[in-house]
């Protein structure tokens, strides 16, 4: 646990939604359970196994500590999130939580939820991708060459509201869950650029004829979940959905694959992509946040970019 403590004796204080302490990249002995995160105003730590209570008050002891350097005089936020056995318990160790709790990036707005569930509402090692997203959205933000994207697994719709913030015409936001696409709607609504928004709250796999109609895309995203039971299982599904990917972009269009699984490395992606749409041209690997460092590029999250044949002469 020292390393988590000392990361906590010398952080400095963010000014937006952050990582600090990632045990679970493997660069950490005895940490490899424990992350730790800023959602302004309130500090998140997350374990993946049991923490006995002393070391919990330790911990408590340490953020006080800090905080009354960083920011003397205003209450100390936080939350422990214990997983465990398939299993998820939240509990407030101290201060308040906001409701509504909104937390910026990059100039966004987004609405979480730190005080129960497992997913937030933003996913923070993401970053990288929300950042390429919007790189490649300005670059074609002139009226002839407007972006129209197409957000497989919207889930809160964070990449939709950069795209749309950098200038897409359209983004298209699918998703199973209704809840998640209602807060993307209200993340949509907060910056300002709902109007150019639709969200449609299907199963993908019953839903290829309506975003077919809707396309050609200059950008698909695709950041499913690696394994969810009636939604999408990565060894199974992502083939079917690779094989689509083509019909799905316009001449010269952009896909950003993404794979959160430790078990699958890259090639599990490119392999699938040679075999199945050989047509689409591997452009790169995004890095991802530095304050997600990990001991094995293989089991990191991946991010590939590839890249559609160009209008023939």
């Amino acid at each position: 646990m020292h390393p988590l403590l000392d990361a906590i004796a010398s952080m400095s204080l963010p000014a937006e939604v952050q990582r600090i302490f990632h045990g679970r990249g493997g660069l950490h002995p005895g940490c490899a359970h424990l992350s730790l995160d800023f959602f302004p105003p309130v500090w998140v730590l997350t374990s993946f196994q049991p923490v006995a209570s002393d070391e919990l008050a330790a911990i408590g002891s340490a953020l006080r500590h800090r905080w009354e350097q960083l920011a003397p005089g205003t209450p100390l936020n936080w939350v422990f999130q214990c997983r465990h056995e398939g299993l998820s318990s939240t509990e407030l160790m101290a201060g308040a939580v906001p409701d509504p709790h909104w937390v910026k990036e990059d100039g966004a707005c987004y609405r979480v939820n730190v005080g129960k569930g497992q997913n937030h509402g933003l996913f923070l090692d993401m970053a990288e991708g929300r950042r390429w997203v919007r790189a490649f959205v300005a670059e074609r933000a002139s009226p002839a060459s407007r972006v129209k994207v197409l957000n497989l697994f919207a889930y809160t719709c964070a990449f939709s509201v950069v795209a749309l913030q950098a200038g897409a015409r359209h983004v298209t936001n699918l998703d199973m869950s209704k809840g998640a696409l209602a807060i993307g709607q209200q993340n949509h609504r907060e910056n300002g650029v709902l109007a150019n928004a639709s969200f449609l709250p299907h199963d993908l796999f019953s839903s290829w004829g309506k975003i077919t109609r809707s396309g050609p895309y200059e950008l698909v995203v695709v950041d499913p979940p690696s394994y969810q039971k009636g939604s999408f299982i990565a060894t199974k599904d992502y083939a079917r959905l690779i094989k689509r990917l083509p019909d799905l972009l316009a001449p010269d269009g952009r896909v950003l694959l993404c794979l959160n699984a430790p078990e699958l490395g890259p090639a599990f992606l490119q392999d699938a992509m040679r075999e199945l749409a050989p047509e689409l041209t591997f452009v790169d690997r995004l890095a991802n946040p530095r304050t997600f460092a990990d001991v094995s590029d293989e089991r990191s999250l991946k991010v590939l970019v590839y890249r559609a044949p160009q209008l023939s002469a």
